[in-house]
């Protein structure tokens, strides 16, 4: 994980780019690098969060000929074999570094932009060579990246605050799609359609297992301490408990407030599974100190968004002082049909659609809370649900199988639960889904703390989400400039 900015076009090029990392610090406490790409007219910056070879894996990485150079953010995680495969190319690619980022460099030089498809991780990368600029985000969005624009100049960071105030118009760059500046946009990855074709609990529940296993275990590499965060609910339940499987010693984390049924649960999970657990009390008045730090970070005023961003923003502090890598359960109520209004679509042709639509989505909401909340304090979460091979798994998974009537109530994330009951309490495996703002309290909380005037009514919004607006336009830069990003839990939903 890291924080990259990219200016192009620019006569203080260097200067801006500066200027950028510093308010990208954070994203990368561990070194800072900046290359200057003349033929490009260009320079790169990098802020990182040593994660793999941490001694030796700096960047930008040069290329060997010096015309052209590669800063990234995020993990290959199927870098090992890539190496294997471009030390065998002809001629020899020679590696410097033992950072996971290098094979996309060498990657590129042996086969162009479609080496994009053969990388496995979350990512979002720009490279130059001899004057050529190519850029590209992972295929779901994990990673967040940016484009601004003023006149010719041509900008790119992992944050819209890096940009605002810099640029005259900014938009996000979206998932799955490669930018090279001698050719068009172009999409190299589309989630795919849902189709009927796993309908047997016994084999789908086994693919379901075997496939995110092998998820998981592939998000196990660090070369620095590595721990989860551990609700209780369900789905950090079961990456927690398959890491610790194959883990000596797994750290867990978990917040919530007095009396929240979150930290009773996550307790219990640890216990069960024998991981070293860590937990803190959220207090109200710590909750509402902290907002404007949280809407900083987060770079939206979404209702829901902020509701849940506030548990994940102090669960990723507490995590930040013992690892630096933590395993996440985001994404698994997209793929397995988990929060309460999906029980509502009695019509089982448009729940696949609006599962694939909250896939799609996830890159500029709950991707997002995520990706800043942990970032803020210098900590990689991996989402191991978001697996590749486990989104088209679960398309092809027969919706009555996500969706299950049994003992007169509509279970959500059936098939999920029935894959993995023999790994957790009984309880927890069964237990009804509370969103994290709910399991932890902080919903509750934050409605409490909202200001009661008049001012904070807005007719496009609820009060609460225009008290969250309000203060977000007072700590963010240029906030009117962010407002055209900010996207929303609920919008266009089937």
């Amino acid at each position: 994980m890291c924080g990259i900015v990219f200016v192009q076009g620019e006569r203080d090029a260097d200067k801006i780019v500066c200027e950028m990392l510093d308010r990208l610090a954070y994203r990368g406490p561990d070194g800072e690098g900046r290359y200057v790409d003349e033929g490009a007219d260009a320079v790169l910056g990098h802020k990182r969060l040593a994660i793999i070879d941490p001694k030796g894996g700096a960047q930008p990485i040069i290329a060997p000929d010096g015309d052209g150079a590669l800063i990234a953010n995020g993990m290959i995680y199927n870098d090992t074999g890539l190496r294997g495969d471009l030390s065998a190319h002809e001629p020899a690619v020679i590696f410097r570094t033992g950072s996971d980022s290098e094979p996309i460099l060498h990657g590129y030089r042996a086969h162009g932009t479609k080496i994009v498809r053969h990388l496995d991780g979350m990512f979002a990368f720009v490279l130059t060579d001899g004057g050529r600029v190519v850029a590209a985000r992972d295929p779901i969005g994990i990673k967040p990246h940016y484009i601004g624009r003023r006149g010719d100049a041509r900008d790119l960071a992992s944050e819209i605050k890096a940009l605002v105030g810099h640029v005259d118009t900014l938009e996000e760059f979206p998932p799955g799609h490669l930018f090279d500046d001698r050719a068009a946009m172009e999409r190299y990855y589309t989630v795919p359609e849902p189709r009927c074709e796993l309908m047997d609990p016994e084999e789908t529940a086994a693919l379901v297992r075997d496939t995110l296993e092998r998820a998981v275990v592939k998000r196990l590499r660090s070369d620095v301490p590595l721990g989860a965060f551990l609700s209780g609910g369900l789905d950090s339940s079961i990456i927690a408990a398959i890491a610790k499987r194959h883990l000596d010693t797994l750290h867990t984390f978990a917040v919530g407030l007095e009396g929240s049924e979150d930290l009773d649960a996550a307790r219990r999970v640890a216990e069960h599974i024998g991981a070293k657990h860590h937990e803190t009390i959220i207090r109200p008045d710590e909750l509402v100190r902290q907002l404007p730090t949280i809407l900083y970070h987060l770079e939206s005023y979404d209702q829901d968004l902020v509701r849940s961003a506030a548990p994940t923003w102090f669960v990723a502090r507490i995590a930040s002082q013992t690892v630096k890598v933590v395993l996440t359960g985001e994404g698994a109520d997209e793929l397995f049909a988990g929060y309460a209004y999906y029980k509502n679509y009695a019509d089982q042709s448009e729940l696949p659609r609006e599962l694939h639509r909250s896939i799609t989505t996830m890159h500029n909401i709950n991707l997002q809370r995520v990706d800043r909340m942990t970032m803020a304090h210098g900590l990689e979460a991996r989402v191991p649900f978001l697996d590749l091979e486990m989104i088209d798994l679960a398309m092809r998974i027969d919706p009555a199988l996500k969706i299950r009537r049994t003992h007169g109530a509509n279970i959500e994330k059936w098939i999920l639960r029935r894959a993995f009951e023999d790994l957790l309490p009984s309880d927890i495996v069964w237990r009804d889904k509370a969103q994290f703002d709910q399991g932890s309290g902080s919903d509750v909380a934050l409605a409490a703390s909202m200001p009661q005037r008049s001012q904070m009514a807005r007719s496009d919004a609820s009060p609460e989400e225009a008290w969250y607006r309000a203060v977000f336009m007072d700590v963010f830069p240029k906030a009117e400039q962010a407002l055209p990003l900010v996207a929303h839990w609920a919008a266009r939903r089937v």
